[in-house]
């Protein structure tokens, strides 16, 4: 975040901020961050540019780290012909974007670390990921590369240079659809899709190496209910109960590791981050809502407790992950034999029983799990104290590295998530918690013109928000205000949505773009669409402005979310599986919720935030304290009057709406009439 000049032939990161920066500050690569002075010096010294991206929690970052980085023949080579820049990819999500499309544009697949050489004015030449210092089993060495890219540079440059320019004009005229009206063929199409790859057996889709993918299973889940589709729901079903049965799910500590290695979701790659956590949490809360199974509640339930114990920091904010790593090795944090239980469990009897639960019926290392236990959705209740035992064990043998840098996106999400939590569950902790993370947002990372800062370090904001920080904040804010009423949340989100427009929104073709319009220029100004391990920054800004139209009327909302989707139908359209982020928006309006206008003569009843839950309802509250600030945001609601006592409970569904209710109870007698009239919704043409 920080950047010192220091004199030539030093390793300039040791007073970063990053946490992955300053874990090669000691590196004998004479390391540049991101900045003026790399490509200045890189231009004065007629050398071409090594960048490196990866971050603090990635194991083969560390891998090629520890075995290349720090080779001194590697790094003599480096110093010698390249100015070699070190990134933090969850610090800079817009370098990363540019350069991994470039990576698989010129080798057909990405991953982390990204090696990528490129030109002093940034066009990359070549992309790859990692590499051992010299040639091993076939693989190339970083050695062997460099060596033949300082005879090119030499010898051969026009080529080298006209390479970087093909792929820059590449990345520069991304193919883009027209805009189209969304219609229905797009879910049964994305259904029709996941079945194709869909596995039977375990769950997910496709083959080993396996990712949960919280919004393919929150499209399959929504549309089955929307569109009762029993396919749909039996591929989310199976999904989320085999995911949450396997070893990708900590049964001791909670919380879910990043993807799995196998089929089956018994082994991990045991990073953990906070946005996998804050996604699947919500995705098995909305599971517990659709389906009232208490196993998904459960999961959901460990799985927040996770991120409030190990990755909340004393500031407010979220963590950005943990590492697979502890003491040089992938996954030992994790990783118990039958005798560590036992000896942790103080007896041969208790750790039997545990192990036999669990899945640890082998010899040496196992991971504990679910996937043999027929009775598996009883672990609720049951080896509560043993699990504590056991993470407190684990805690002490071999503690985990955490990155402590505070993402905005990412702390959206789990603010998101938490506030989903009260709404299913009740429980005030949850909501106080995303209260927190809100609070820690706006007062850390947003300015008062409704700007935001991408992440946050020891007392320091840095990097220009992205789309994705401003709309998952704006989706996080809508979700607070849907468990707390508080007009200030809704006020902060219309701030948010207008100023989307003004930095990001491409006047010309629809959608956003991914940086901001006064932000640092790079080769190319990206536009994303697709899914990647969350749901897409164009996928959530529609998601959240459809929601702020039908909360607060304004027309500019409206216009600005009908173009939206119309966007994204566009371009999701050939391969709609891959874009189901987009789709949860669509479906949002092509299946709306009903809306629920609360007027009361004193607060708002604690029922609210449950009732529209599990009703599914968009719903606002009216009361004497806040009926003047709400006008400002949704004048319809100041026509409705506030009642001398109790409350008035207004409800619309398909642009029509009936008399008022008095109570609670006659609110739910209406809606189970409503629910009994339409047993079964037909997409609509």
């Amino acid at each position: 975040m920080n950047e010192t000049i220091t004199a030539a032939g030093e390793n300039r990161l040791r007073h970063a901020k990053s946490p992955y920066l300053l874990q090669h500050a000691q590196d004998p690569v004479h390391w540049y961050g991101w900045g003026p002075e790399a490509f200045q010096a890189a231009r004065q010294e007629d050398k071409p540019i090594f960048l490196s991206i990866g971050y603090s929690t990635c194991h083969w970052c560390h891998v090629m780290g520890r075995e290349t980085f720090r080779d001194p023949e590697a790094a003599e080579a480096l110093n010698r012909t390249f100015i070699s820049i070190k990134v933090d990819r969850e610090e800079r999500p817009d370098i990363d974007a540019v350069y991994m499309a470039a990576c698989q544009a010129l080798t057909g697949s990405g991953g982390w670390p990204l090696t990528i050489l490129m030109t002093p004015d940034q066009k990359p030449f070549w992309a790859g990921t990692y590499l051992p210092p010299r040639g091993q089993r076939g693989r190339l060495g970083l050695v062997e590369l460099l060596g033949e890219v300082e005879r090119l540079w030499r010898l051969d440059r026009d080529s080298l240079l006209a390479l970087g320019q093909r792929v820059t004009d590449r990345l520069s005229q991304p193919e883009e659809k027209a805009p189209e009206e969304p219609a229905p063929l797009l879910f049964q199409e994305a259904v029709r899709q996941c079945r194709e790859s869909f596995d039977r057996e375990n769950g997910g889709f496709g083959g080993a190496p396996k990712f949960p993918t919280p919004h393919e299973l929150l499209f399959l889940l929504e549309y089955a209910a929307c569109a009762h589709s029993p396919e749909a729901m039996e591929m989310a079903e199976l999904s989320l109960t085999q995911i949450s049965r396997g070893g990708i799910f900590d049964h001791i500590g909670g919380g879910f590791c990043r993807y799995s290695t196998d089929e089956a979701w018994l082994t991990p790659h045991f990073e953990k981050m906070l946005y996998d956590n804050a996604l699947l949490s919500y995705l098995y809360l909305q599971a517990y809502a659709r389906t009232k199974r208490p196993w998904y509640q459960t999961i959901a339930s460990r799985t927040l407790e996770y991120a409030l114990r190990e990755l909340r920091l004393p500031s407010g904010g979220f963590a950005c992950g943990q590492d697979a790593d502890s003491e040089g090795e992938e996954g030992r944090y994790y990783l118990l034999t039958r005798q560590a239980v036992c000896r942790a469990l103080g007896s041969q009897e208790a750790g039997e029983r545990f192990c036999q639960w669990y899945g640890m019926d082998g010899q040496g290392e196992q991971i504990p799990h679910l996937l043999k236990n027929g009775q598996f959705d009883s672990s609720a209740g049951l080896f509560i104290t043993e699990r504590e035992t056991l993470a407190d064990y684990r805690r002490r043998r071999s503690p985990l590295h955490r990155d402590g840098k505070v993402v905005t996106a990412w702390n959206a999400m789990m603010a998101a998530a938490l506030a989903k939590a009260y709404r299913v569950s009740g429980e005030k902790r949850y909501l106080r918690a995303a209260e927190s993370t809100r609070m820690f947002l706006r007062t850390r990372l947003a300015a008062p013109g409704g700007t935001l800062r991408h992440c946050w370090r020891e007392g320091e904001a840095a990097a220009d928000g992205q789309l994705e920080d401003y709309a998952y904040y704006c989706w996080a804010l809508l979700e607070l205000y849907a468990a707390n009423f508080s007009v200030s949340c809704l006020r902060e989100a219309a701030v948010l949505a207008e100023t989307l427009e003004k930095l990001f929104w491409d006047r010309e073709n629809g959608g956003f773009y991914a940086t901001a319009k006064n932000g640092e220029p790079l080769i190319v100004r990206q536009k994303g669409v697709w899914d990647g391990p969350y749901a897409s920054g164009n996928a959530v800004a529609a998601l959240a402005l459809g929601r702020l139209w039908r909360l607060t009327g304004e027309p500019r909302f409206r216009e600005l979310w009908q173009r939206q989707l119309a966007w994204l139908s566009g371009q999701i359209g050939a391969v709609p599986m891959a874009g189901c982020g987009g789709l949860l928006a669509i479906l949002e309006a092509q299946y709306p919720a009903g809306e629920l206008v609360c007027v009361s003569a004193e607060r708002t009843p604690a029922w609210l935030a449950g009732t529209a839950e599990e009703h599914r309802l968009l719903a606002a509250a009216k009361t004497p304290d806040n009926s003047r600030a709400l006008a400002l945001l949704a004048p319809h609601t100041a026509e409705l009057p506030i009642p001398r006592r109790g409350q008035m409970l207004y409800l619309c569904r398909d642009g029509a709406c009936g008399a008022p209710s008095a109570s609670r109870e006659q609110l739910l007698s209406r809606l189970a009439q409503q629910e009994a009239a339409v047993p079964a919704a037909a997409p609509p043409q």
